[in-house]
């Protein structure tokens, strides 16, 4: 494995060319606000009339339509959701390319599965923060940076991987760590990640734990605290020092119960059931689906969402925690959006 550090990068590279963020949502407005800290001369890209534009224009940037943004720079990332990727970048982008442009993007679904077909003249880069937006900013504020992953699909430069490197240099990264990659195994261990572990395996054993406890008699909110709320606290001990400082922390009992119930419970038969989630994402299968489904206008994806809202645990859950005092600071209600319908953020 490679790790690049802030020695092994030169910021000179990028500081006399024009960089256009695409999208100022979560990642698009600390990546932003990052470069421009670090010296560097950024645009931002979108039509004027969204609430994006107009925070990026309080937050003092330039903003101009996509197109305009795609003619003058230099570098032109893309932050804009996945599946819009395609049409943004044949209707505004492609034609506005200069010739030896840099097109980057934080997440490599685009360039692996071939939705962009970058021209042969350009560099085609991966930047990707291994946390969100709000993180990558405020730690970078701190002095310190989130880690990045980069990768290089096109060098018609022979620069990409050095243009990269001052580009992760600029939003913080090689504070911390870049680690080199593919976009392929980037692509495929993410979405594979996303649907098994974190977030589809995750939500699904919790809601199963919930359902068990309910049908056998015990209170919502009793099954709630044992099989949700607290899995933060399991998470972050995880994620302060690996497996093993969190069976250090908890009870002897609860460490007999994870090592002799947890292989019970997700056993041969599930992993297997994970390798064909992963198949699915390295033939495509599933990149054929989402790209689809958006194709349709999400109709399956927008029913799913609001078929989740009514769980029982989401009620549940949403009284509890109104006891929580802590919880509310520097929060805001939000309901979740339908799927996406237009390009950028």
């Amino acid at each position: 494995m490679e790790i690049f550090y802030e020695r092994d990068a030169n910021p000179e590279l990028l500081l006399n060319k024009q960089i256009a963020m695409i999208g100022y949502g979560s990642q698009g407005h600390a990546q932003a606000q990052n470069l421009r800290d670090s010296g560097f001369s950024v645009i931002v890209g979108l039509p004027p009339a969204r609430k994006s534009a107009q925070q990026a224009a309080v937050d003092g940037f330039e903003v101009v339509p996509i197109g305009e943004a795609a003619r003058r720079a230099d570098l032109i990332q893309i932050l804009a959701p996945d599946e819009h990727h395609r049409a943004l970048f044949e209707s505004e982008i492609r034609a506005n390319l200069k010739p030896n442009a840099i097109l980057m993007t934080s997440h490599g679904f685009s360039i692996h599965f071939r939705q962009i077909v970058p021209p042969p003249t350009i560099d085609v880069v991966m930047v990707a923060p291994k946390g969100p937006g709000h993180l990558v900013r405020r730690v970078y504020q701190e002095g310190g940076g989130v880690p990045s992953l980069i990768a290089v699909a096109q060098d018609a430069s022979g620069k990409a991987q050095d243009y990269a490197l001052a580009y992760a240099y600029g939003i913080g990264s090689t504070r911390a760590g870049v680690v080199k990659t593919t976009f392929r195994e980037e692509t495929e261990t993410d979405l594979f990640g996303e649907q098994s572990v974190l977030c589809g395996g995750l939500t699904s054993l919790m809601k199963a734990g919930f359902e068990t406890l309910v049908e056998a008699g015990y209170q919502p909110e009793m099954a709630y605290f044992e099989c949700i709320h607290e899995m933060k606290l399991i998470v972050d001990l995880i994620y302060e020092g690996g497996l093993a400082r969190m069976r250090y922390s908890i009870s002897n009992t609860a460490e007999y119960g994870d090592l002799t119930r947890g292989p019970r419970l997700i056993g041969p038969e599930v992993k297997e059931r994970m390798k064909q989630i992963l198949k699915d994402v390295q033939d495509g299968s599933f990149a054929r689906e989402w790209i689809a489904e958006n194709e349709k206008g999400s109709p399956n994806f927008n029913r799913l969402r609001e078929q989740e809202k009514q769980h029982l645990a989401e009620s549940v859950g949403q009284e509890l925690r109104s006891m929580m005092s802590w919880l509310k600071q520097g929060q805001k209600k939000t309901e979740p959006q339908a799927a996406p319908a237009t390009p950028v953020r």
